[in-house]
């Protein structure tokens, strides 16, 4: 290559303005479609007469005509760069979170700006961990803003931003990879048309979940909200008692159980069986190996209930919604888990590592990393005991070259470290090390409670520093994009040229 060639690859100063334009235009974008859904909330206090309807709706033009000037400057024909999407996609979820901080602070629950964005970080990476107590008495208005940025934070968000991508010219497909690691290909002509069919297949199944909850007596707020918040694998609901609200009503748990697990299962399975091809959904190797590991899980955890003289079918319903909620990093709880007995705490530690299917709303570590971690692991035994041996590992039924492995060596090292970093950064707030370890991979793998009695299923995080509830926020940020994501722009040279 030649020099001329290669000094024309980078950036000019006017390059990088455009480039910085971009980005303002892709936040305005999001911004005017975030205040577009900040009058749902509008609505619901003018129909209640709630004293903080004007705000909504001052927040929502404000919002609008901020974000509609930043979308509607010029920038010519210039586009972004590949690995400016990173930059974009964590500028994008940082900015939404923080317009969505501003009805916590200006209506009521009437938040300090720390408890505020963590309320709206937590809701828009579909975390599921509260600081607000009383949510029994709040207004509708404010509880249908915290399902409405938890349904968007699942997949709708992505589906939101088709609208803003084909003026940047960066391609769909590169946003969702950058958000959920999608292993799943191409198999749709073009990537927006795969987004937007996995944004119909979402809304079909929120719609289905808020319909069987209907039928199963939760009155029609409540339907909704939980509806938004289950597909969402979300978490958060309307009472203090999280769904132990309607723990008394099986018809509901066993609903809210199955459809978190189809909340946490590849959307674009969904896709295919929609289009005939139904053999992937129960012929998919991550999607069995997920379920397996799931009925394992609740069979055991069962077991050792019933041998301590709980009711069989009580302890396999409350198990089943318990462990599918911390596996699909859901959130909810219909009882404290950690009252089970002192082997609970450990057990469900373990089950916040786990998260659901790859190129779905579930956080987590995702179970294609555990099964890739099993091909690497029988590949190191096979070289001990045949140095000579060549061996090609396949996964779903590709090549598993010795870079993706290597991407996912890196990935889990990050994962644990940072759990490790943000857990003593929580422990300098005299946090005790259960509250800091749980808390800590509650907010990098998006599962919401933790472990103890401050911030566990019983708890909530409102009790925690300022600074402890920072150190959370970009802890949640960072799970939600799938970390490298977000640890890449502090690279000095991501920055270069």
């Amino acid at each position: 290559m030649s020099l001329q060639a290669s000094s024309s690859l980078k950036q000019t100063p006017l390059d990088k303005r455009q480039a910085i334009k971009l980005l303002l235009k892709a936040v305005g974008g999001l911004l005017a479609l975030l205040s577009l859904a900040l009058l749902a909330p509008f609505v619901m206090a003018v129909i209640n007469a709630e004293k903080e309807q004007w705000t909504y709706l001052t927040l929502a033009i404000i919002g609008f005509v901020i974000g509609v000037a930043l979308f509607l400057q010029p920038v010519g024909d210039a586009k972004l760069r590949a690995r400016q999407v990173f930059l974009l996609t964590t500028l994008c979820w940082v900015s939404a979170s923080l317009f969505a901080t501003l009805p916590f602070i200006f209506a009521q629950p009437y938040l300090d700006f720390s408890s505020a964005w963590f309320e709206a970080m937590s809701a828009i990476t579909t975390t599921g961990a509260t600081v607000i107590s009383g949510l029994d008495d709040l207004p509708s208005s404010v509880l249908l803003w915290r399902a409405m940025l938890q349904w968007l934070g699942g997949i709708g968000i992505i589906v939101m931003a088709m609208a803003i991508l084909p003026f940047l010219q960066v391609g769909g497909m590169r946003l969702f990879q950058a958000e959920s690691s999608d292993m799943s290909g191409k198999f749709m002509p073009r990537s927006s048309h795969m987004v937007l069919a996995i944004g119909r297949v979402y809304l079909i199944l929120t719609v289905a979940v808020i319909a069987l909850y209907l039928i199963g007596g939760m009155k029609s707020f409540d339907a909704f909200v939980h509806g938004m918040t289950t597909i969402g694998t979300a978490g958060f609901s309307n009472y203090d008692a999280s769904f132990g609200h309607f723990s008394d009503t099986p018809f509901l748990v066993i609903t809210g159980t199955l459809f978190m697990v189809a909340g946490a299962l590849p959307f674009v399975l969904y896709i295919r069986a929609l289009k005939g091809d139904y053999e992937p959904l129960w012929k998919d190797t991550q999607v069995r190996a997920f379920v397996t590991f799931l009925m394992i899980a609740i069979a055991l955890i069962t077991l050792v209930q019933v041998v301590k003289g709980r009711e069989f079918g009580d302890a396999l319903m409350h198990t089943a919604f318990n462990v599918v909620s911390v596996v699909t990093t859901t959130g909810y709880a219909t009882e404290d888990y950690g009252n089970w007995g002192s082997w609970s705490l450990m057990v469900f530690f373990y089950l916040m590592f786990i998260g659901g299917c790859t190129g779905s709303t579930a956080g987590g570590m995702k179970i294609f990393r555990f099964q890739l971690s099993q091909l690497l692991l029988k590949k190191q035994f096979s070289q001990l005991i045949h140095p000579n041996l060549v061996r090609v590992e396949t996964y779903q039924e590709r090549r598993v070259n010795d870079s993706l492995l290597g991407s996912m060596v890196a990935f889990c090292f990050m994962y644990f470290l940072l759990i490790a970093v943000i857990a003593l950064g929580l422990s300098l707030f005299d946090l005790d090390f259960l509250t800091a370890i749980s808390g800590a991979a509650s907010a990098v793998g998006n599962v919401g409670p933790g472990l103890g009695e401050i911030i566990g299923p019983a708890g909530n995080f409102s009790s925690l520093d300022g600074g402890a509830k920072l150190l959370l926020i970009f802890a949640m940020l960072a799970g939600r994009l799938e970390i490298m994501t977000v640890l890449i722009l502090f690279h000095r040279h991501y920055w270069k040229h």
